[in-house]
């Protein structure tokens, strides 16, 4: 490169720096739509899955401190037994232990009520061979020693039997860890898309303005300073199509928990509840929103600079002389 031709660079940079959006990156090659909504889709995406994962955690963690709160006493019927004399030698035994705060029975009515769904309505209990239930509440700090619960039953009360619902609280955790697993996972891959798709929106935009930037490079025009002008560019994109995204995803929880609301006393909702709780994801799920929308911002800016930077090193590498 020709000493007048270093001494103009300068000169060139401000010039180019007055009108740096039209002749380096412009607006029709860049902040299209077609980027915007597949950032935006990404973004809607990545935010249900964070919000699945974490209505699942939250759900999770509610039935395993519902069921580490009680363990259920069963007594099957026998000819001869008395069972509501039974009910009750079974709630004494088990208040006899440290660490039980509390026992209840379930009554008849009760225990047709659990049993209506699958049995109708209208049922005697009484002629149909149904365990009865005992409720013992336990302190979670400090269980009960339930191995010397069923030693104290079993004399007593030979066709009772107790569960601790220990079996059932290791199934539900390790779900909900996979649960988990999975979806991060699913939201890495979501996101190396949304890079992906970044690096090819940068690559045709400087292919569509090769020679705008190969001129600038050449002439003085330092690759940060091009860089710049792209990471600026696809900032604005990201940030366009990551809120999009975002609202999206907001405006589908907010929905999800009116219908909620709205339908809680239907069968369908109450199986909804029971699986997912009310649909809300709380004050953390729409921060981890925000932090998705200005972490999609920021990789798009990211990935745009690196690509432009990198891209501009080959160029350098394949012309060391500037010629």
């Amino acid at each position: 490169m020709t000493d007048a031709v270093v001494e103009m660079a300068p000169a060139t940079r401000e010039r180019h720096s007055g009108r740096k959006a039209a002749s380096i990156v412009p607006e029709q090659n860049v902040v299209g739509n077609a980027l915007v909504f597949v950032i935006a889709i990404m973004t809607f995406l990545s935010c249900l899955t964070l919000g699945a994962v974490t209505l699942v955690r939250d759900t999770a963690s509610v039935w395993e401190n519902q069921i580490s709160r009680e363990a259920t006493i069963q007594i099957k019927p026998l000819d001869g037994l008395d069972m509501e004399a039974a009910l009750k030698t079974a709630a004494r035994i088990a208040t006899g232990f440290k660490g039980v705060t509390g026992t209840r029975i379930i009554d008849r009515d009760a225990t047709a009520r659990l049993l209506e769904p699958w049995l109708g309505s209208g049922l005697n209990i009484d002629e149909l061979p149904v365990p009865r239930l005992v409720i013992v509440t336990i302190d979670e700090k400090s269980p009960p020693d339930f191995a010397a619960m069923r030693a104290g039953l079993t004399p007593e009360l030979p066709t009772a039997s107790l569960d601790d619902h220990r079996t059932w609280v290791d199934r539900l955790v390790a779900m909900a860890r996979t649960t988990v697993t999975i979806g991060v996972a699913v939201l890495i891959l979501m996101l190396s898309a949304t890079v992906l798709s970044v690096v090819f929106a940068t690559r045709g935009a400087m292919a569509g303005n090769g020679h705008i930037i190969e001129v600038l490079h050449f002439i003085g025009a330092e690759a940060g300073f091009i860089a710049s002008e792209f990471r600026k560019h696809f900032l604005f994109t990201g940030m366009k199509g990551a809120v999009a995204g975002g609202i999206a995803a907001v405006i589908t929880f907010i929905a999800f928990s009116f219908w909620s609301a709205m339908n809680i006393a239907t069968p369908q909702a109450d199986q909804a509840t029971a699986l997912f709780g009310n649909f809300a994801i709380g004050a953390a799920g729409y921060v981890g929103v925000a932090l998705i929308v200005l972490l999609i911002a920021a990789m798009t800016a990211a990935t745009s600079h690196v690509t432009v930077v990198t891209y501009l090193s080959d160029l350098d590498t394949r012309n060391p002389d500037g010629g």
